[in-house]
């Protein structure tokens, strides 16, 4: 018997292995990006609100996968459930009330997307926006960050500062004062930032390319 948390799983499974959000399935699909929003799940009298098969069908064509495999994904979200991380855009993370002092997401207007097999339960996503990161991150791409996660010169970092600039970068050097950030675009500068203006720093652990 296939139950409504399965069929929304298979959904976010299908989003995420498409390198979407689950907005971004929908758009991609020619629906309204908000179809297969959490909120949307549930009607406001508490009662499960499945997706129709119309919805299906278009994230099959849009996404060029069969009734099958979408089967296989129901299947798997049983065996294996996905996990629900925070995702907003990359814009919205230079923004107060997203994260706490310590950069783990905080708040309120974090959209989902799920993952598999995430460890650390602060993990979150940000939804690249524009073409400042090319040819690394692509706009809509989706990067995985993981503020719990040990970093190394040469890991690619998530960094924000006191000032808000939130910025992808590759960590060249840190030292006890400063910050040695590689550009990913080579048309950018290289940055070195003190590390006291430094509000957090994470690292990216995947991308959807």
């Amino acid at each position: 018997m296939l139950t409504h948390t399965q069929i929304w799983a298979a959904v976010d499974r299908l989003a995420e292995k498409s390198g979407l959000s689950a907005s971004g399935l929908a758009k991609r699909a020619g629906l309204d990006p908000t179809t297969f929003n959490k909120s949307k799940r549930i009607t406001p009298d508490g009662r499960p609100r499945w997706p129709s098969t119309e919805s299906v069908a278009k994230i099959l064509s849009a996404t060029n996968t069969t009734i099958d495999h979408f089967v296989g994904l129901i299947t798997d979200s049983a065996r294996n459930p996905a996990r629900a991380v925070p995702l907003i855009g990359f814009a919205q993370a230079g923004t107060g009330g997203f994260f706490d002092d310590a950069g783990f997401p905080a708040g309120t207007g974090w959209d989902e997307i799920a993952f598999p097999a995430v460890e650390d339960e602060h993990a979150y996503a940000l939804e690249i926006a524009g073409d400042s990161m090319l040819p690394a991150y692509r706009d809509g791409d989706v990067i995985l960050v993981s503020p719990g996660a040990p970093i190394r010169r040469g890991d690619r970092v998530v960094v924000k500062t006191l000032e808000g600039e939130v910025m992808a970068k590759e960590l060249k050097r840190r030292t006890s004062k400063t910050i040695e950030l590689r550009s990913l675009n080579r048309e950018h500068d290289d940055r070195q930032v003190n590390i006291a203006d430094v509000v957090w720093m994470a690292r990216i652990l995947w991308a959807s390319q």
